[in-house]
């Protein structure tokens, strides 16, 4: 039982270290609230880095229009992210900003890091009642073309590298010479390592010594600071494979001794 135990504070407190930026759990996808009246909006880890604990500070805001071009209407507070704090705040939105819609408003928090750069999540839509404004045009134009309850991809920006994702995928637009550069001589959050290399159909090497000198190992008895990478993005590889069926017909049943042996175990 005490095993057990270990185990599992064992498994959370790695959880912890790598939890990872806001995903909203509240309001749900869909949901209705009512403007001009206090409701709460919380967050939790996505699962994605960075983790939170590399963010020092927020500003959550709401939004409207398309999921590609998303439309500020309201800034409602910037605060820090810190256990004080908590993951939840009461919000209430003014009746006046907006008009009324089905699932038209979703949430959207940026957030900094403490290396540099910006991540902005988005909830899911909801709808919010009572509204006694309009929308702009653009925003009007834009909600026609809206379908379903899912808001916009998350974005994140971290030394220059534009990254795109969405709970549990990731996609980093880079140009190619950063895959060029030597691994140990990049800086930033998110480092580049070049394309893998494809193994040839013989083997050729005669040198069985190691390609590189062996490294000591240093083992934690005190907790480690956060760490210095997020992720390593690795260059997509361009080799290209064909392959068809096998077209060789089964081999026949032996009909020598090694038949007679196997017909002993039938039953």
């Amino acid at each position: 039982m005490r095993l057990t135990q270990t185990l599992l504070l064992s498994t959370t407190a790695l959880w912890s270290l790598v939890s990872a930026d806001v995903e909203f759990a509240s309001p749900a996808a869909g949901a209705s609230v009512a403007g001009g009246t206090p409701f709460l909006v919380s967050w939790r880890d996505s699962g994605i880095a960075p983790s939170l604990i590399d963010l020092t500070s927020y500003e959550l805001s709401l939004y409207s229009g398309s999921n590609d071009n998303p439309q500020q209407l309201y800034s409602i507070s910037t605060n820090t992210f810190s256990a004080t704090s908590g993951n939840t705040v009461s919000v209430t939105i003014p009746q006046d900003i907006g008009g009324d819609g089905i699932n038209a408003y979703f949430f959207g928090m940026i957030s900094t890091l403490v290396a540099g750069g910006t991540v902005v999540n988005y909830s899911d839509r909801f709808t919010i009642t009572g509204m006694t404004g309009f929308f702009a045009p653009s925003v009007k134009t834009a909600l026609v073309s809206v379908s379903g309850t899912s808001g916009p991809n998350s974005t994140s920006d971290f030394a220059g590298a534009l990254v795109v994702n969405k709970r549990a995928t990731a996609t980093a637009v880079v140009d190619a010479a950063q895959y060029a550069t030597p691994y140990e001589s990049q800086t930033g959050v998110i480092r580049y390592a070049s394309m893998q290399p494809v193994p040839g159909s013989t083997i050729t090497a005669t040198n069985t010594a190691p390609l590189f000198a062996t490294s000591s190992v240093v083992l934690a008895t005190t907790y480690l600071t956060s760490a210095t990478i997020v992720t390593t993005v690795t260059q997509s590889g361009t080799q290209s494979v064909s392959s068809h069926a096998n077209t060789a017909s089964a081999a026949p049943m032996p009909s020598d001794d090694m038949a007679k042996f196997l017909a002993r175990w039938k039953d």
